[in-house]
């Protein structure tokens, strides 16, 4: 679905200019990662402690990066995000590639869909189901930027 969404939203001037489309999915993508990552501090879904959930994004073009079982939070450690490796791997992919996101903390996919007692948090879901928002928006930057 987000394949047919994106193609439809480029394909009209994307011959003219073959780098939009890389400008666009580039960006796009960037955004829904930014999106997701955004903490609930700062008025994202991400539930942020340590630090350790948000730093275990990962980026492929693969395969989904797996949750890793015995992944957690050493007591009293705090964790930092590089967003530099996920935009690395965005720009490293060519347009026949399919990028994954995931995180890889033991409890992931606890924080995102609940357990416990604890409600969803759907920082994932959420950021994911903006996808056609995002696209439309950057095609209409990357369509000013290339006067087209």
């Amino acid at each position: 679905m987000a394949n047919l969404s994106f193609s439809a939203a480029v394909a009209r001037w994307a011959e003219a200019v073959p780098e939009a489309i890389e400008a666009v999915r580039n960006a796009s993508a960037q955004e829904v990662v930014k999106e997701m990552q955004t903490i609930d501090v700062d008025g994202g879904r991400l539930p942020y402690d340590t630090g350790f959930l948000w730093a275990s994004l990962m980026a492929s073009t693969s395969a989904m990066p797996a949750i890793n079982p015995t992944a957690n939070p050493a007591g009293g450690q705090t964790y930092a995000f590089d967003f530099g490796t996920i935009e690395a791997a965005i720009a490293g992919a060519s347009l026949d590639d399919t990028l994954f996101f995931g995180y890889t903390a033991a409890y992931a996919a606890h924080q995102e869909y609940g357990a416990n007692g604890r409600p969803p948090a759907a920082f994932v879901r959420s950021a994911a189901q903006n996808w056609d928002a995002i696209v439309n928006r950057n095609a209409e930057r990357v369509r000013k930027a290339f006067g087209l």
